[in-house]
């Protein structure tokens, strides 16, 4: 495919958080975009207002008419998108060039030199502060995010003069296959995606195969201790980041002051003192550790870490604080696996040890219910007060005795309630929490301003 004689680029699930981000790129290279998303939520918001046209009802008719033109035009897709999808077997029939997100994100990774991040906790994070440590040094870099970055507001960041492009690469429907980096961190690999992985074992694997698709003389950088076999690659240099443990890189002498985390970085080529970090929970400190090692590895300078990760404001519903009284916070989270929530939930405790914390999660897949319904409920016991909504089933059709009751009747803790997402706020109006949490990666962020507004009356 050459990009230079497309002319239009259309999605099919353009709303994604990584298809946006692919869109973003298109646009600013003057292509004409457009696309279709199944519902209208702020980031098609903003891609309206950037200037791609988007419609929101599965119709051939809706398509624009210069998006007709098989020969200039390229059709990307998410694996969100039904086969029945009306839009997108038009297109089959009609030989398009169709591509799938993974496939574009990668063709486009290859342009420039490659960061990509994978795990299956934490790369939204570390992939988004690589990011920032970058454009704020001389280096600078080209960015396609997991998440909208609070730096920047957008997803996509572009900088023509440099030479890297950091990326996260997504374990989902292996696609981060499609990438060949030239450096690479890995986070986590915990079992998830049991609906494309056959066990915990073909996941690893398949984060196996991401390693031998770093470039030869490249470099990867893996959490310690990780329950993982790392395959041999005797052309690449292999460095473990940890907290406070013997590893290449690592986090000393952590403690809070001001209410920050601040710690020194000590990394094969010396140490960085006092580094000051504004993002809550010790989970940060460690995807700061994993970030600063790339950075430093690609040529960013000390001083311009200890300049810039300070002013790191973080990504949008990653512990995303809504309302901070002293009377009252609200907390917005993507948390949607069980360490993941443990993660986030320990951090709120950690913040904010003399109060009541009340967790509102939103299970998200049948499937991730079905296989972590034990790990679900471990980790939301550790809240003082459950809400569970039902599942969010994107992109699955329901199974059968498969529902956020079967969580419900694993949690211990009496203190818990179950409830739809149509019920939740006449439940809110009866509750007065002191720190409340919204936990998921479904529909629940549309909660977040309602949410807002009964307890900004309050």
């Amino acid at each position: 495919m050459d990009i230079k004689t497309i002319h239009n680029v259309y999605f099919l699930g353009v709303g994604g958080i990584g298809m946006s981000a692919i869109a973003r790129y298109f646009n600013t290279l003057g292509k004409n975009v457009a696309g279709y998303d199944r519902i209208s939520k702020p980031l098609t918001d903003e891609l309206i207002s950037e200037g791609i046209e988007i419609h929101f009802e599965d119709n051939i008719l809706n398509i624009p008419k210069g998006f007709k033109d098989r020969g200039h035009t390229l059709v990307v897709y998410t694996p969100a998108i039904s086969e029945k999808n009306k839009e997108l077997n038009y297109f089959i029939s009609e030989g398009f060039e169709i591509k799938k997100r993974s496939e574009v994100l990668g063709m486009l990774s290859r342009e420039k030199r490659c960061i990509a991040v994978a795990g299956t906790h934490g790369k939204t994070t570390i992939t988004t502060m690589i990011a920032h440590l970058m454009r704020k040094s001389r280096m600078g870099c080209d960015a396609f995010l997991g998440g909208i970055s609070k730096n920047y507001n957008t997803n996509y960041l572009v900088d023509k003069d440099s030479k890297y492009v950091v990326v996260e690469a997504d374990e989902f429907d292996r696609s981060f296959l499609q990438l060949n980096p030239q450096k690479a961190v890995i986070s986590a690999v915990d079992a998830d995606h049991l609906d494309i992985y056959s066990d915990e074992n073909d996941l690893k694997d398949t984060f196996k195969q991401f390693i031998n698709r770093i470039n030869s003389c490249g470099k990867l950088i893996i959490k310690q201790n990780l329950d993982f076999q790392i395959p041999e690659r005797n052309d690449i240099e292999i460095y473990t980041y940890s907290l406070n443990q013997d590893s290449d890189f690592r986090a000393e002498n952590i403690r809070i002051e001001s209410g920050l985390y601040v710690f020194d970085f000590v990394g094969i080529n010396g140490r960085i003192n006092n580094l000051k970090l504004g993002l809550p929970g010790l989970i940060n400190v460690d995807n700061a550790v994993a970030a600063i090692a790339m950075a430093t590895l690609s040529g960013v300078h000390n001083d311009e870490i200890s300049n810039s990760l300070p002013k790191f404001k973080g990504i949008q519903r990653r512990f995303d604080y809504q309302i901070q009284r002293d009377d009252f916070v609200y907390i917005d989270d993507y948390a949607h696996h069980p360490e993941e929530l443990k993660a986030s939930i320990n951090s709120a405790k950690e913040l904010f040890k003399d109060k009541k914390i009340t967790g509102i999660f939103q299970p998200h897949l049948y499937t991730r219910t079905r296989d972590f319904v034990d790990g679900f409920a471990e980790s939301l016991e550790l809240l003082d007060e459950i809400i569970l909504l039902d599942i969010y089933p994107a992109r699955e059709e329901p199974i059968l005795g498969i529902t956020s009751e079967i969580i419900f009747n694993k949690i211990r803790n009496k203190n818990k309630f179950l409830c739809s997402k149509d019920e939740l706020l006449d439940l809110l109006k009866n509750k007065k929490p002191e720190v409340l949490m919204t936990l998921g990666a479904g529909d629940i962020d549309e909660l977040i301003e309602p949410i807002k507004k009964l307890y900004n009356k309050a």
